[in-house]
C-alpha cells in the first residue's frame, strides 16, 4: 500500500472502532476541551491517531490521521497531537500493544499531583481489570512521570523506566496531566482506562478521608 493510499478510509473497521472509543471516553468527561488523544496500531510501522484539537464527543473518521512510528504524519497537511511521541514510543517498546488511550480526567490529574513517587494500590477488586492481575491481594504500582512540554524528553524517560522493568501495569500517569493506558487492542485498552479511572477515584477518596 502506497503512502497516498495509507489513509483512515483504508481501515474503515479500525477507524470506526477508534471513533466509538473516543465517544465513549469523551462522554465520561475524560477528554474535556478537546483534550486527550487516542490511537490504534495499523501495522508494524503505522498507527491511526486522532488529529489535534478535535472534540472527542463529536469525533468522526475524518478527524483521524495516519502517522508512522517515527512520528511523521503521512499527510503533511494534517496536525497530530503533540503527545504523538508517547504513543509511538509505547508501540515501539512493545509489539503486542495494539492501542494507546490518553485521558485527562480530573481525578487522575489531581491524584498524580498529590502523590509522591509512584502510585501504590492494594486491596481493590478492580485491580483484576488490568491484564496480568489475578488477585486484589497483590500490591500494584502505577508509574508517575513529571510533566514535560518536551514530549520527546518525556518519551525518553518512559523508555528508560521501561528498560528498568519499573513500568509493570498497562498504564502510567503524567503528573498534572493525565493517564496513558494501553492494551493489545482497543477493547482491552478501553477496559484498562475504565479500571484505572475507577482505582484512581477510590485512591483519591481515601486520600481525602485521611486528611479529614
Amino acid at each position: 500500500m502506497s503512502a497516498k493510499q495509507f489513509t483512515p478510509t483504508a481501515f474503515p473497521e479500525k477507524a470506526q472502532a477508534l471513533v466509538e472509543v473516543c465517544h465513549f471516553l469523551g462522554a465520561r468527561d475524560w477528554a474535556p476541551a478537546t483534550g486527550g488523544n487516542f490511537s490504534v496500531r495499523l501495522d508494524k510501522a503505522h498507527c491511526l491517531i486522532t488529529q489535534s484539537g478535535r472534540d472527542k464527543t463529536k469525533l468522526n473518521t475524518d478527524d483521524l490521521m495516519v502517522c508512522n512510528l517515527s512520528g511523521r504524519a503521512l499527510d503533511p497537511a494534517l496536525r497530530p497531537s503533540a503527545e504523538l511521541a508517547l504513543h509511538t514510543c509505547l508501540y515501539q517498546l512493545d509489539a503486542s500493544i495494539g492501542a494507546v488511550l490518553h485521558t485527562h480526567s480530573v481525578t487522575s490529574t489531581v491524584l498524580s499531583r498529590a502523590t509522591e513517587g509512584d502510585l501504590h494500590l492494594q486491596g481493590f477488586e478492580m485491580q483484576k481489570a488490568l491484564a496480568g492481575n489475578l488477585t486484589h491481594e497483590d500490591e500494584i504500582s502505577i508509574a508517575i512521570f513529571d510533566n514535560d512540554q518536551d514530549m520527546t524528553a518525556l518519551a525518553e524517560c518512559v523508555q528508560q523506566r521501561w528498560a528498568q522493568n519499573s513500568i509493570t501495569q498497562p498504564g502510567l500517569l503524567v503528573r498534572g496531566h493525565g493517564l496513558y493506558a494501553w492494551g493489545t487492542d482497543l477493547a482491552e485498552a478501553r477496559r484498562h482506562v475504565e479500571g484505572l479511572e475507577f482505582l484512581f477515584a477510590c485512591a483519591w477518596q481515601e486520600k481525602l478521608r485521611e486528611h479529614k
